[in-house]
């Protein structure tokens, strides 16, 4: 089992993390879109932040329903609901994603939802007083989602995978087209085919 290491201070230690796995998985962002994600990981480190509360506990509501909830609010409380879609979707598609294989969706559907409700969040945050100033994180976050969710994994998993891995791995990038699947398995020997994936690609 590996050491669990004491950290001091956790948001310092996602801002380094975040800043290595982006160098490694060669992606850039605006500060402020760096900030929100390290802020984001601060906050789901705690789970209550993470789980809703239900009648018999926490519990994780589908992303679908989020998303339902959100298209029947206006203002604010829109943007509170897109934004929630958004920031669990990256999270989990990130940070959870090994866990998906055998679930009813998979990380190329939070990815697709995320981007979306970041997209929708952008324009709508335009025309709030409140949000306005994060606009631009959002649109930054919906037209790389798929890079930032590469950045959650790789500082998941560390910049190695196990051979064991490899079929989940290019099962991420045919769902997906990861970059840093297509780098892993490349590493490992293995040249994703793009004309493959689009044949291969779930519908």
């Amino acid at each position: 089992m590996p050491r669990i290491r004491p950290v001091r201070n956790l948001r310092e230690y996602f801002m380094r993390s975040v800043a290595a796995a982006m160098h490694r998985n060669d992606v850039e962002a605006d500060e402020h879109t760096r900030h929100y994600v390290v802020n984001l990981l601060t906050l789901y480190a705690r789970s209550e932040a993470f789980f809703d509360a239900g009648d018999n506990g926490p519990e994780l509501k589908p992303v679908a329903l989020l998303l339902a909830d959100a298209v029947e609010r206006v203002g604010a409380e829109r943007n509170r609901a897109l934004r929630l879609v958004g920031d669990r979707s990256l999270f989990i598609a990130g940070f959870l994603g090994d866990g998906l294989e055998r679930k009813l969706v998979d990380v190329d559907y939070y990815v697709s939802m995320g981007g979306s409700a970041y997209a929708a969040l952008s324009e709508s945050a335009q025309r709030s007083s409140r949000d306005r100033a994060l606009a631009r994180v959002f649109a930054e976050l919906a037209e790389h989602f798929l890079d930032f969710v590469d950045v959650l994994t790789d500082l998941r998993q560390g910049a190695s995978v196990d051979h064991a891995d490899l079929l989940r791995l290019y099962e991420i990038w045919t769902r997906t087209g990861s970059r840093r699947a297509a780098r892993l398995l490349r590493a490992r020997g293995v040249e994703p085919q793009q004309n493959l994936r689009q044949k291969l690609k779930p519908h």
